[in-house]
């Protein structure tokens, strides 16, 4: 595999439509012990944890990538996380792990089933409301894990418990404990040049250690032609960099206590305050009521040691009132205006370019930038053979847990828009679009949705009772449709192997995986316990021999229709990925030219197009 402009192509010439899913939810967590978010025994005992049995122990690995390929999703982001490789301590890899890595990852090869890795964080750590990180990131820099709750520093599932507020976690991102590490990982440099771990300046300290980790995962699976590439790290924070009026709290993170990064920073030291809580609800975060906060006065640091921004000048309470001192620190570098995606973003991602192409020099790299924010921009003399990995999901669905076909969110203004089912699915199609916009122009390189997915715990788990899935249906039908309509490959959110209705993708109480074993009916049924298959498993040009113009599915009629133009240069036939489950009965085939052929047993039709054509056409139909 490799790209061509905006496209992926193999290495007949044919252009490539990449369809397949995040595997999965549940590997943010360790497997020994069961690190589900809701869980609290040994929380804090980080350093002896397993992350072996993520995604799925290898004895289940032939049942899930069985199960994966029947429904037509052969391009995985195969979630994995420093934690995972690192979590004993600093350069103490988990050698196990990564012999358990290697063989997970190997089998899906004898499926017919190409991978890329997704080193994957949300909110920098499991001790931040999150994962990711090893919990050591955070005691390197003096954070007291324990404390960082109470302190208002992190709203974390196992220390608040249960009922968990629903998609508070993304509020993380601005809390002090998360913000404070992905500046220091980013900027210590710049915004910290007083704070050092073991002698070595924190941004080193933590980009360095990060990428080695990283690099014995690369290293492990190298040899494997099937790992066509690697992630450089999921959705990564700006913490407080760019942040120009440090008394005011990040508006689009708004949810519970959500104080301003000074007010933070004072919690964290152990200043007792009052401060605005918040609701979500289906139009913005909406002010509910005061609460206090850090009533005992305790410290998120360690003892003997102080906040890092007090140590660089940025606040001091001496006397013992709290004082601003410089409230454009983290604006300003060198006397200019700082730029997150150019000045701090974009050379990391350089970093671990080189280092994965040092490994492995053929390797596809997928680039993201922060959530909500701009993607750096690729010049001539930037790497080649990037790929533009931004996520999309449909927020008030996400934030409400609830599909209104008529209703969504504008994602520039956050604000609803009401109309109807077209003009929804029109919204749809250009906010996508934008995505593969933002690919071309910035980047100049093809663009995956590596994440866009549904919560099926939809109006109060409703589906669970009654069995009735086509409001998913509906939805994922409307997202899918908007990513042929643009011709975008995208990797689902997600599949998790120990889902259950109780507890979702066991973290943060997330259910969002198109599989759960307790919707399994029929073990011998390779499709029972999937979710929305109806919509998910659908035809598709897997590799046309030409550029696509057109890929439309109909969920009802269940007619398939793939346009494309000719291309001499391609080699082979086109295939389209035929799924059993959407004609089980047969199917019946109109092609613009030349012949085609069936594999059903592969699920996919060949078609040879004759060279003298400009256009060609396929269109699929049930038969009878």
């Amino acid at each position: 595999m490799y790209t061509d402009g905006t496209w992926f192509k193999d290495e007949q010439g044919r252009t490539l439509m990449l369809r397949g899913v995040n595997l999965g939810g549940s590997s943010k967590v360790p497997f020994t012990p069961n690190g589900a978010t809701y869980r609290q025994e040994n929380f804090f005992d980080h350093r002896h944890v397993s992350f072996i049995g993520r995604p799925f122990p290898l004895d289940e690995a032939e049942e899930h990538y069985g199960r994966l390929k029947a429904w037509g999703l052969t391009f995985l982001r195969f979630l994995i996380t420093w934690e995972a490789v690192e979590h004993a301590g600093p350069g103490q890899y988990d050698e196990d792990y990564l012999d358990y890595l290697y063989a997970v990852v190997k089998k899906a090869a004898d499926f017919g089933i190409e991978v890329f890795i997704d080193p994957h964080q949300d909110a920098w750590s499991r001790f931040t409301g999150g994962d990711g990180a090893p919990g050591w990131t955070l005691e390197a820099v003096g954070f007291d894990l324990k404390n960082l709750s109470e302190t208002g520093a992190a709203f974390v599932h196992a220390v608040h418990g249960d009922p968990y507020p629903r998609m508070i976690w993304p509020s993380n991102y601005a809390k002090l404990g998360a913000a404070t590490m992905f500046t220091l990982f980013f900027g210590g440099d710049v915004f910290a040049p007083q704070t050092r771990v073991e002698g070595v300046p924190v941004q080193e300290y933590l980009q360095s250690h990060y990428l080695k980790a990283m690099n014995q995962v690369t290293r492990k699976l190298k040899d494997l032609p099937h790992v066509v590439g690697y992630d450089t790290l999921n959705e990564p924070g700006r913490g407080f960099i760019g942040k120009r009026d440090l008394l005011r709290p990040v508006p689009r993170l708004l949810a519970g206590v959500s104080p301003s990064p000074f007010e933070a920073m004072m919690l964290g030291s152990g200043h007792t305050l009052e401060l605005e809580t918040y609701d979500l609800n289906y139009a913005s975060p909406r002010p509910a009521g005061k609460v206090t906060v850090n009533p005992q006065g305790v410290s998120c640091w360690q003892e003997g040691r102080t906040c890092v921004w007090k140590e660089n000048g940025v606040w001091t309470d001496d006397g013992g009132e709290p004082r601003l001192l410089r409230p454009d620190h983290f604006a300003l570098a060198d006397g200019n205006r700082v730029d997150f995606p150019r000045d701090f973003l974009k050379p990391f991602l350089k970093r671990r370019i080189a280092e994965i192409r040092d490994i492995q020099p053929q390797a596809i790299v997928f680039l993201e930038a922060d959530p909500g924010g701009r993607s750096p921009t690729w010049e001539a003399e930037d790497p080649p053979q990037v790929v533009n990995a931004s996520h999309w999901y449909d927020g008030l669905t996400l934030r409400t847990k609830h599909y209104d076909p008529t209703l969504c969110l504008d994602r520039s203004t956050h604000r609803p828009v009401r109309g109807d089912e077209q003009m929804v699915r029109k919204e749809f199609v250009r906010q996508l679009g934008e995505h593969g916009e933002v690919g071309a122009a910035r980047l100049h390189a093809p663009t995956i949705i590596g994440e866009i997915g549904l919560p099926f715990d939809l109006d109060d788990k409703r589906a669970y009772r009654d069995k009735d899935f086509s409001s998913h249906e509906q939805a994922m039908d409307a997202y899918i449709r908007a990513l042929d309509e643009n011709l975008l490959s995208f990797t689902l959110w997600n599949y998790t192997a120990d889902n259950t209705h109780a507890r979702g993708d066991q973290w943060n109480d997330e259910d969002l995986s198109i599989f759960s074993r307790d919707d399994r009916d029929d073990p011998s049924d390779i499709h029972s316990g999937g979710r929305a298959l109806k919509a998910v498993a659908r035809p598709y040009g897997r590799r046309i021999a030409g550029r696509p113009e057109r890929m439309h599915f109909d969920m009802t009629s269940r007619v398939f229709e793939l346009v494309y133009s000719h291309d001499p240069e391609a080699q082979g036939p086109t295939e389209v990925f035929v799924p059993n489950y959407q004609y089980p009965s047969g199917y019946r085939v109109e092609i613009s030219d030349g012949a085609y052929e069936m594999n059903l047993e592969e699920n996919l039709l060949l078609v040879h197009h004759t060279p003298d054509q400009e256009r060609h056409s396929v269109r699929i139909r049930p038969r009878g």
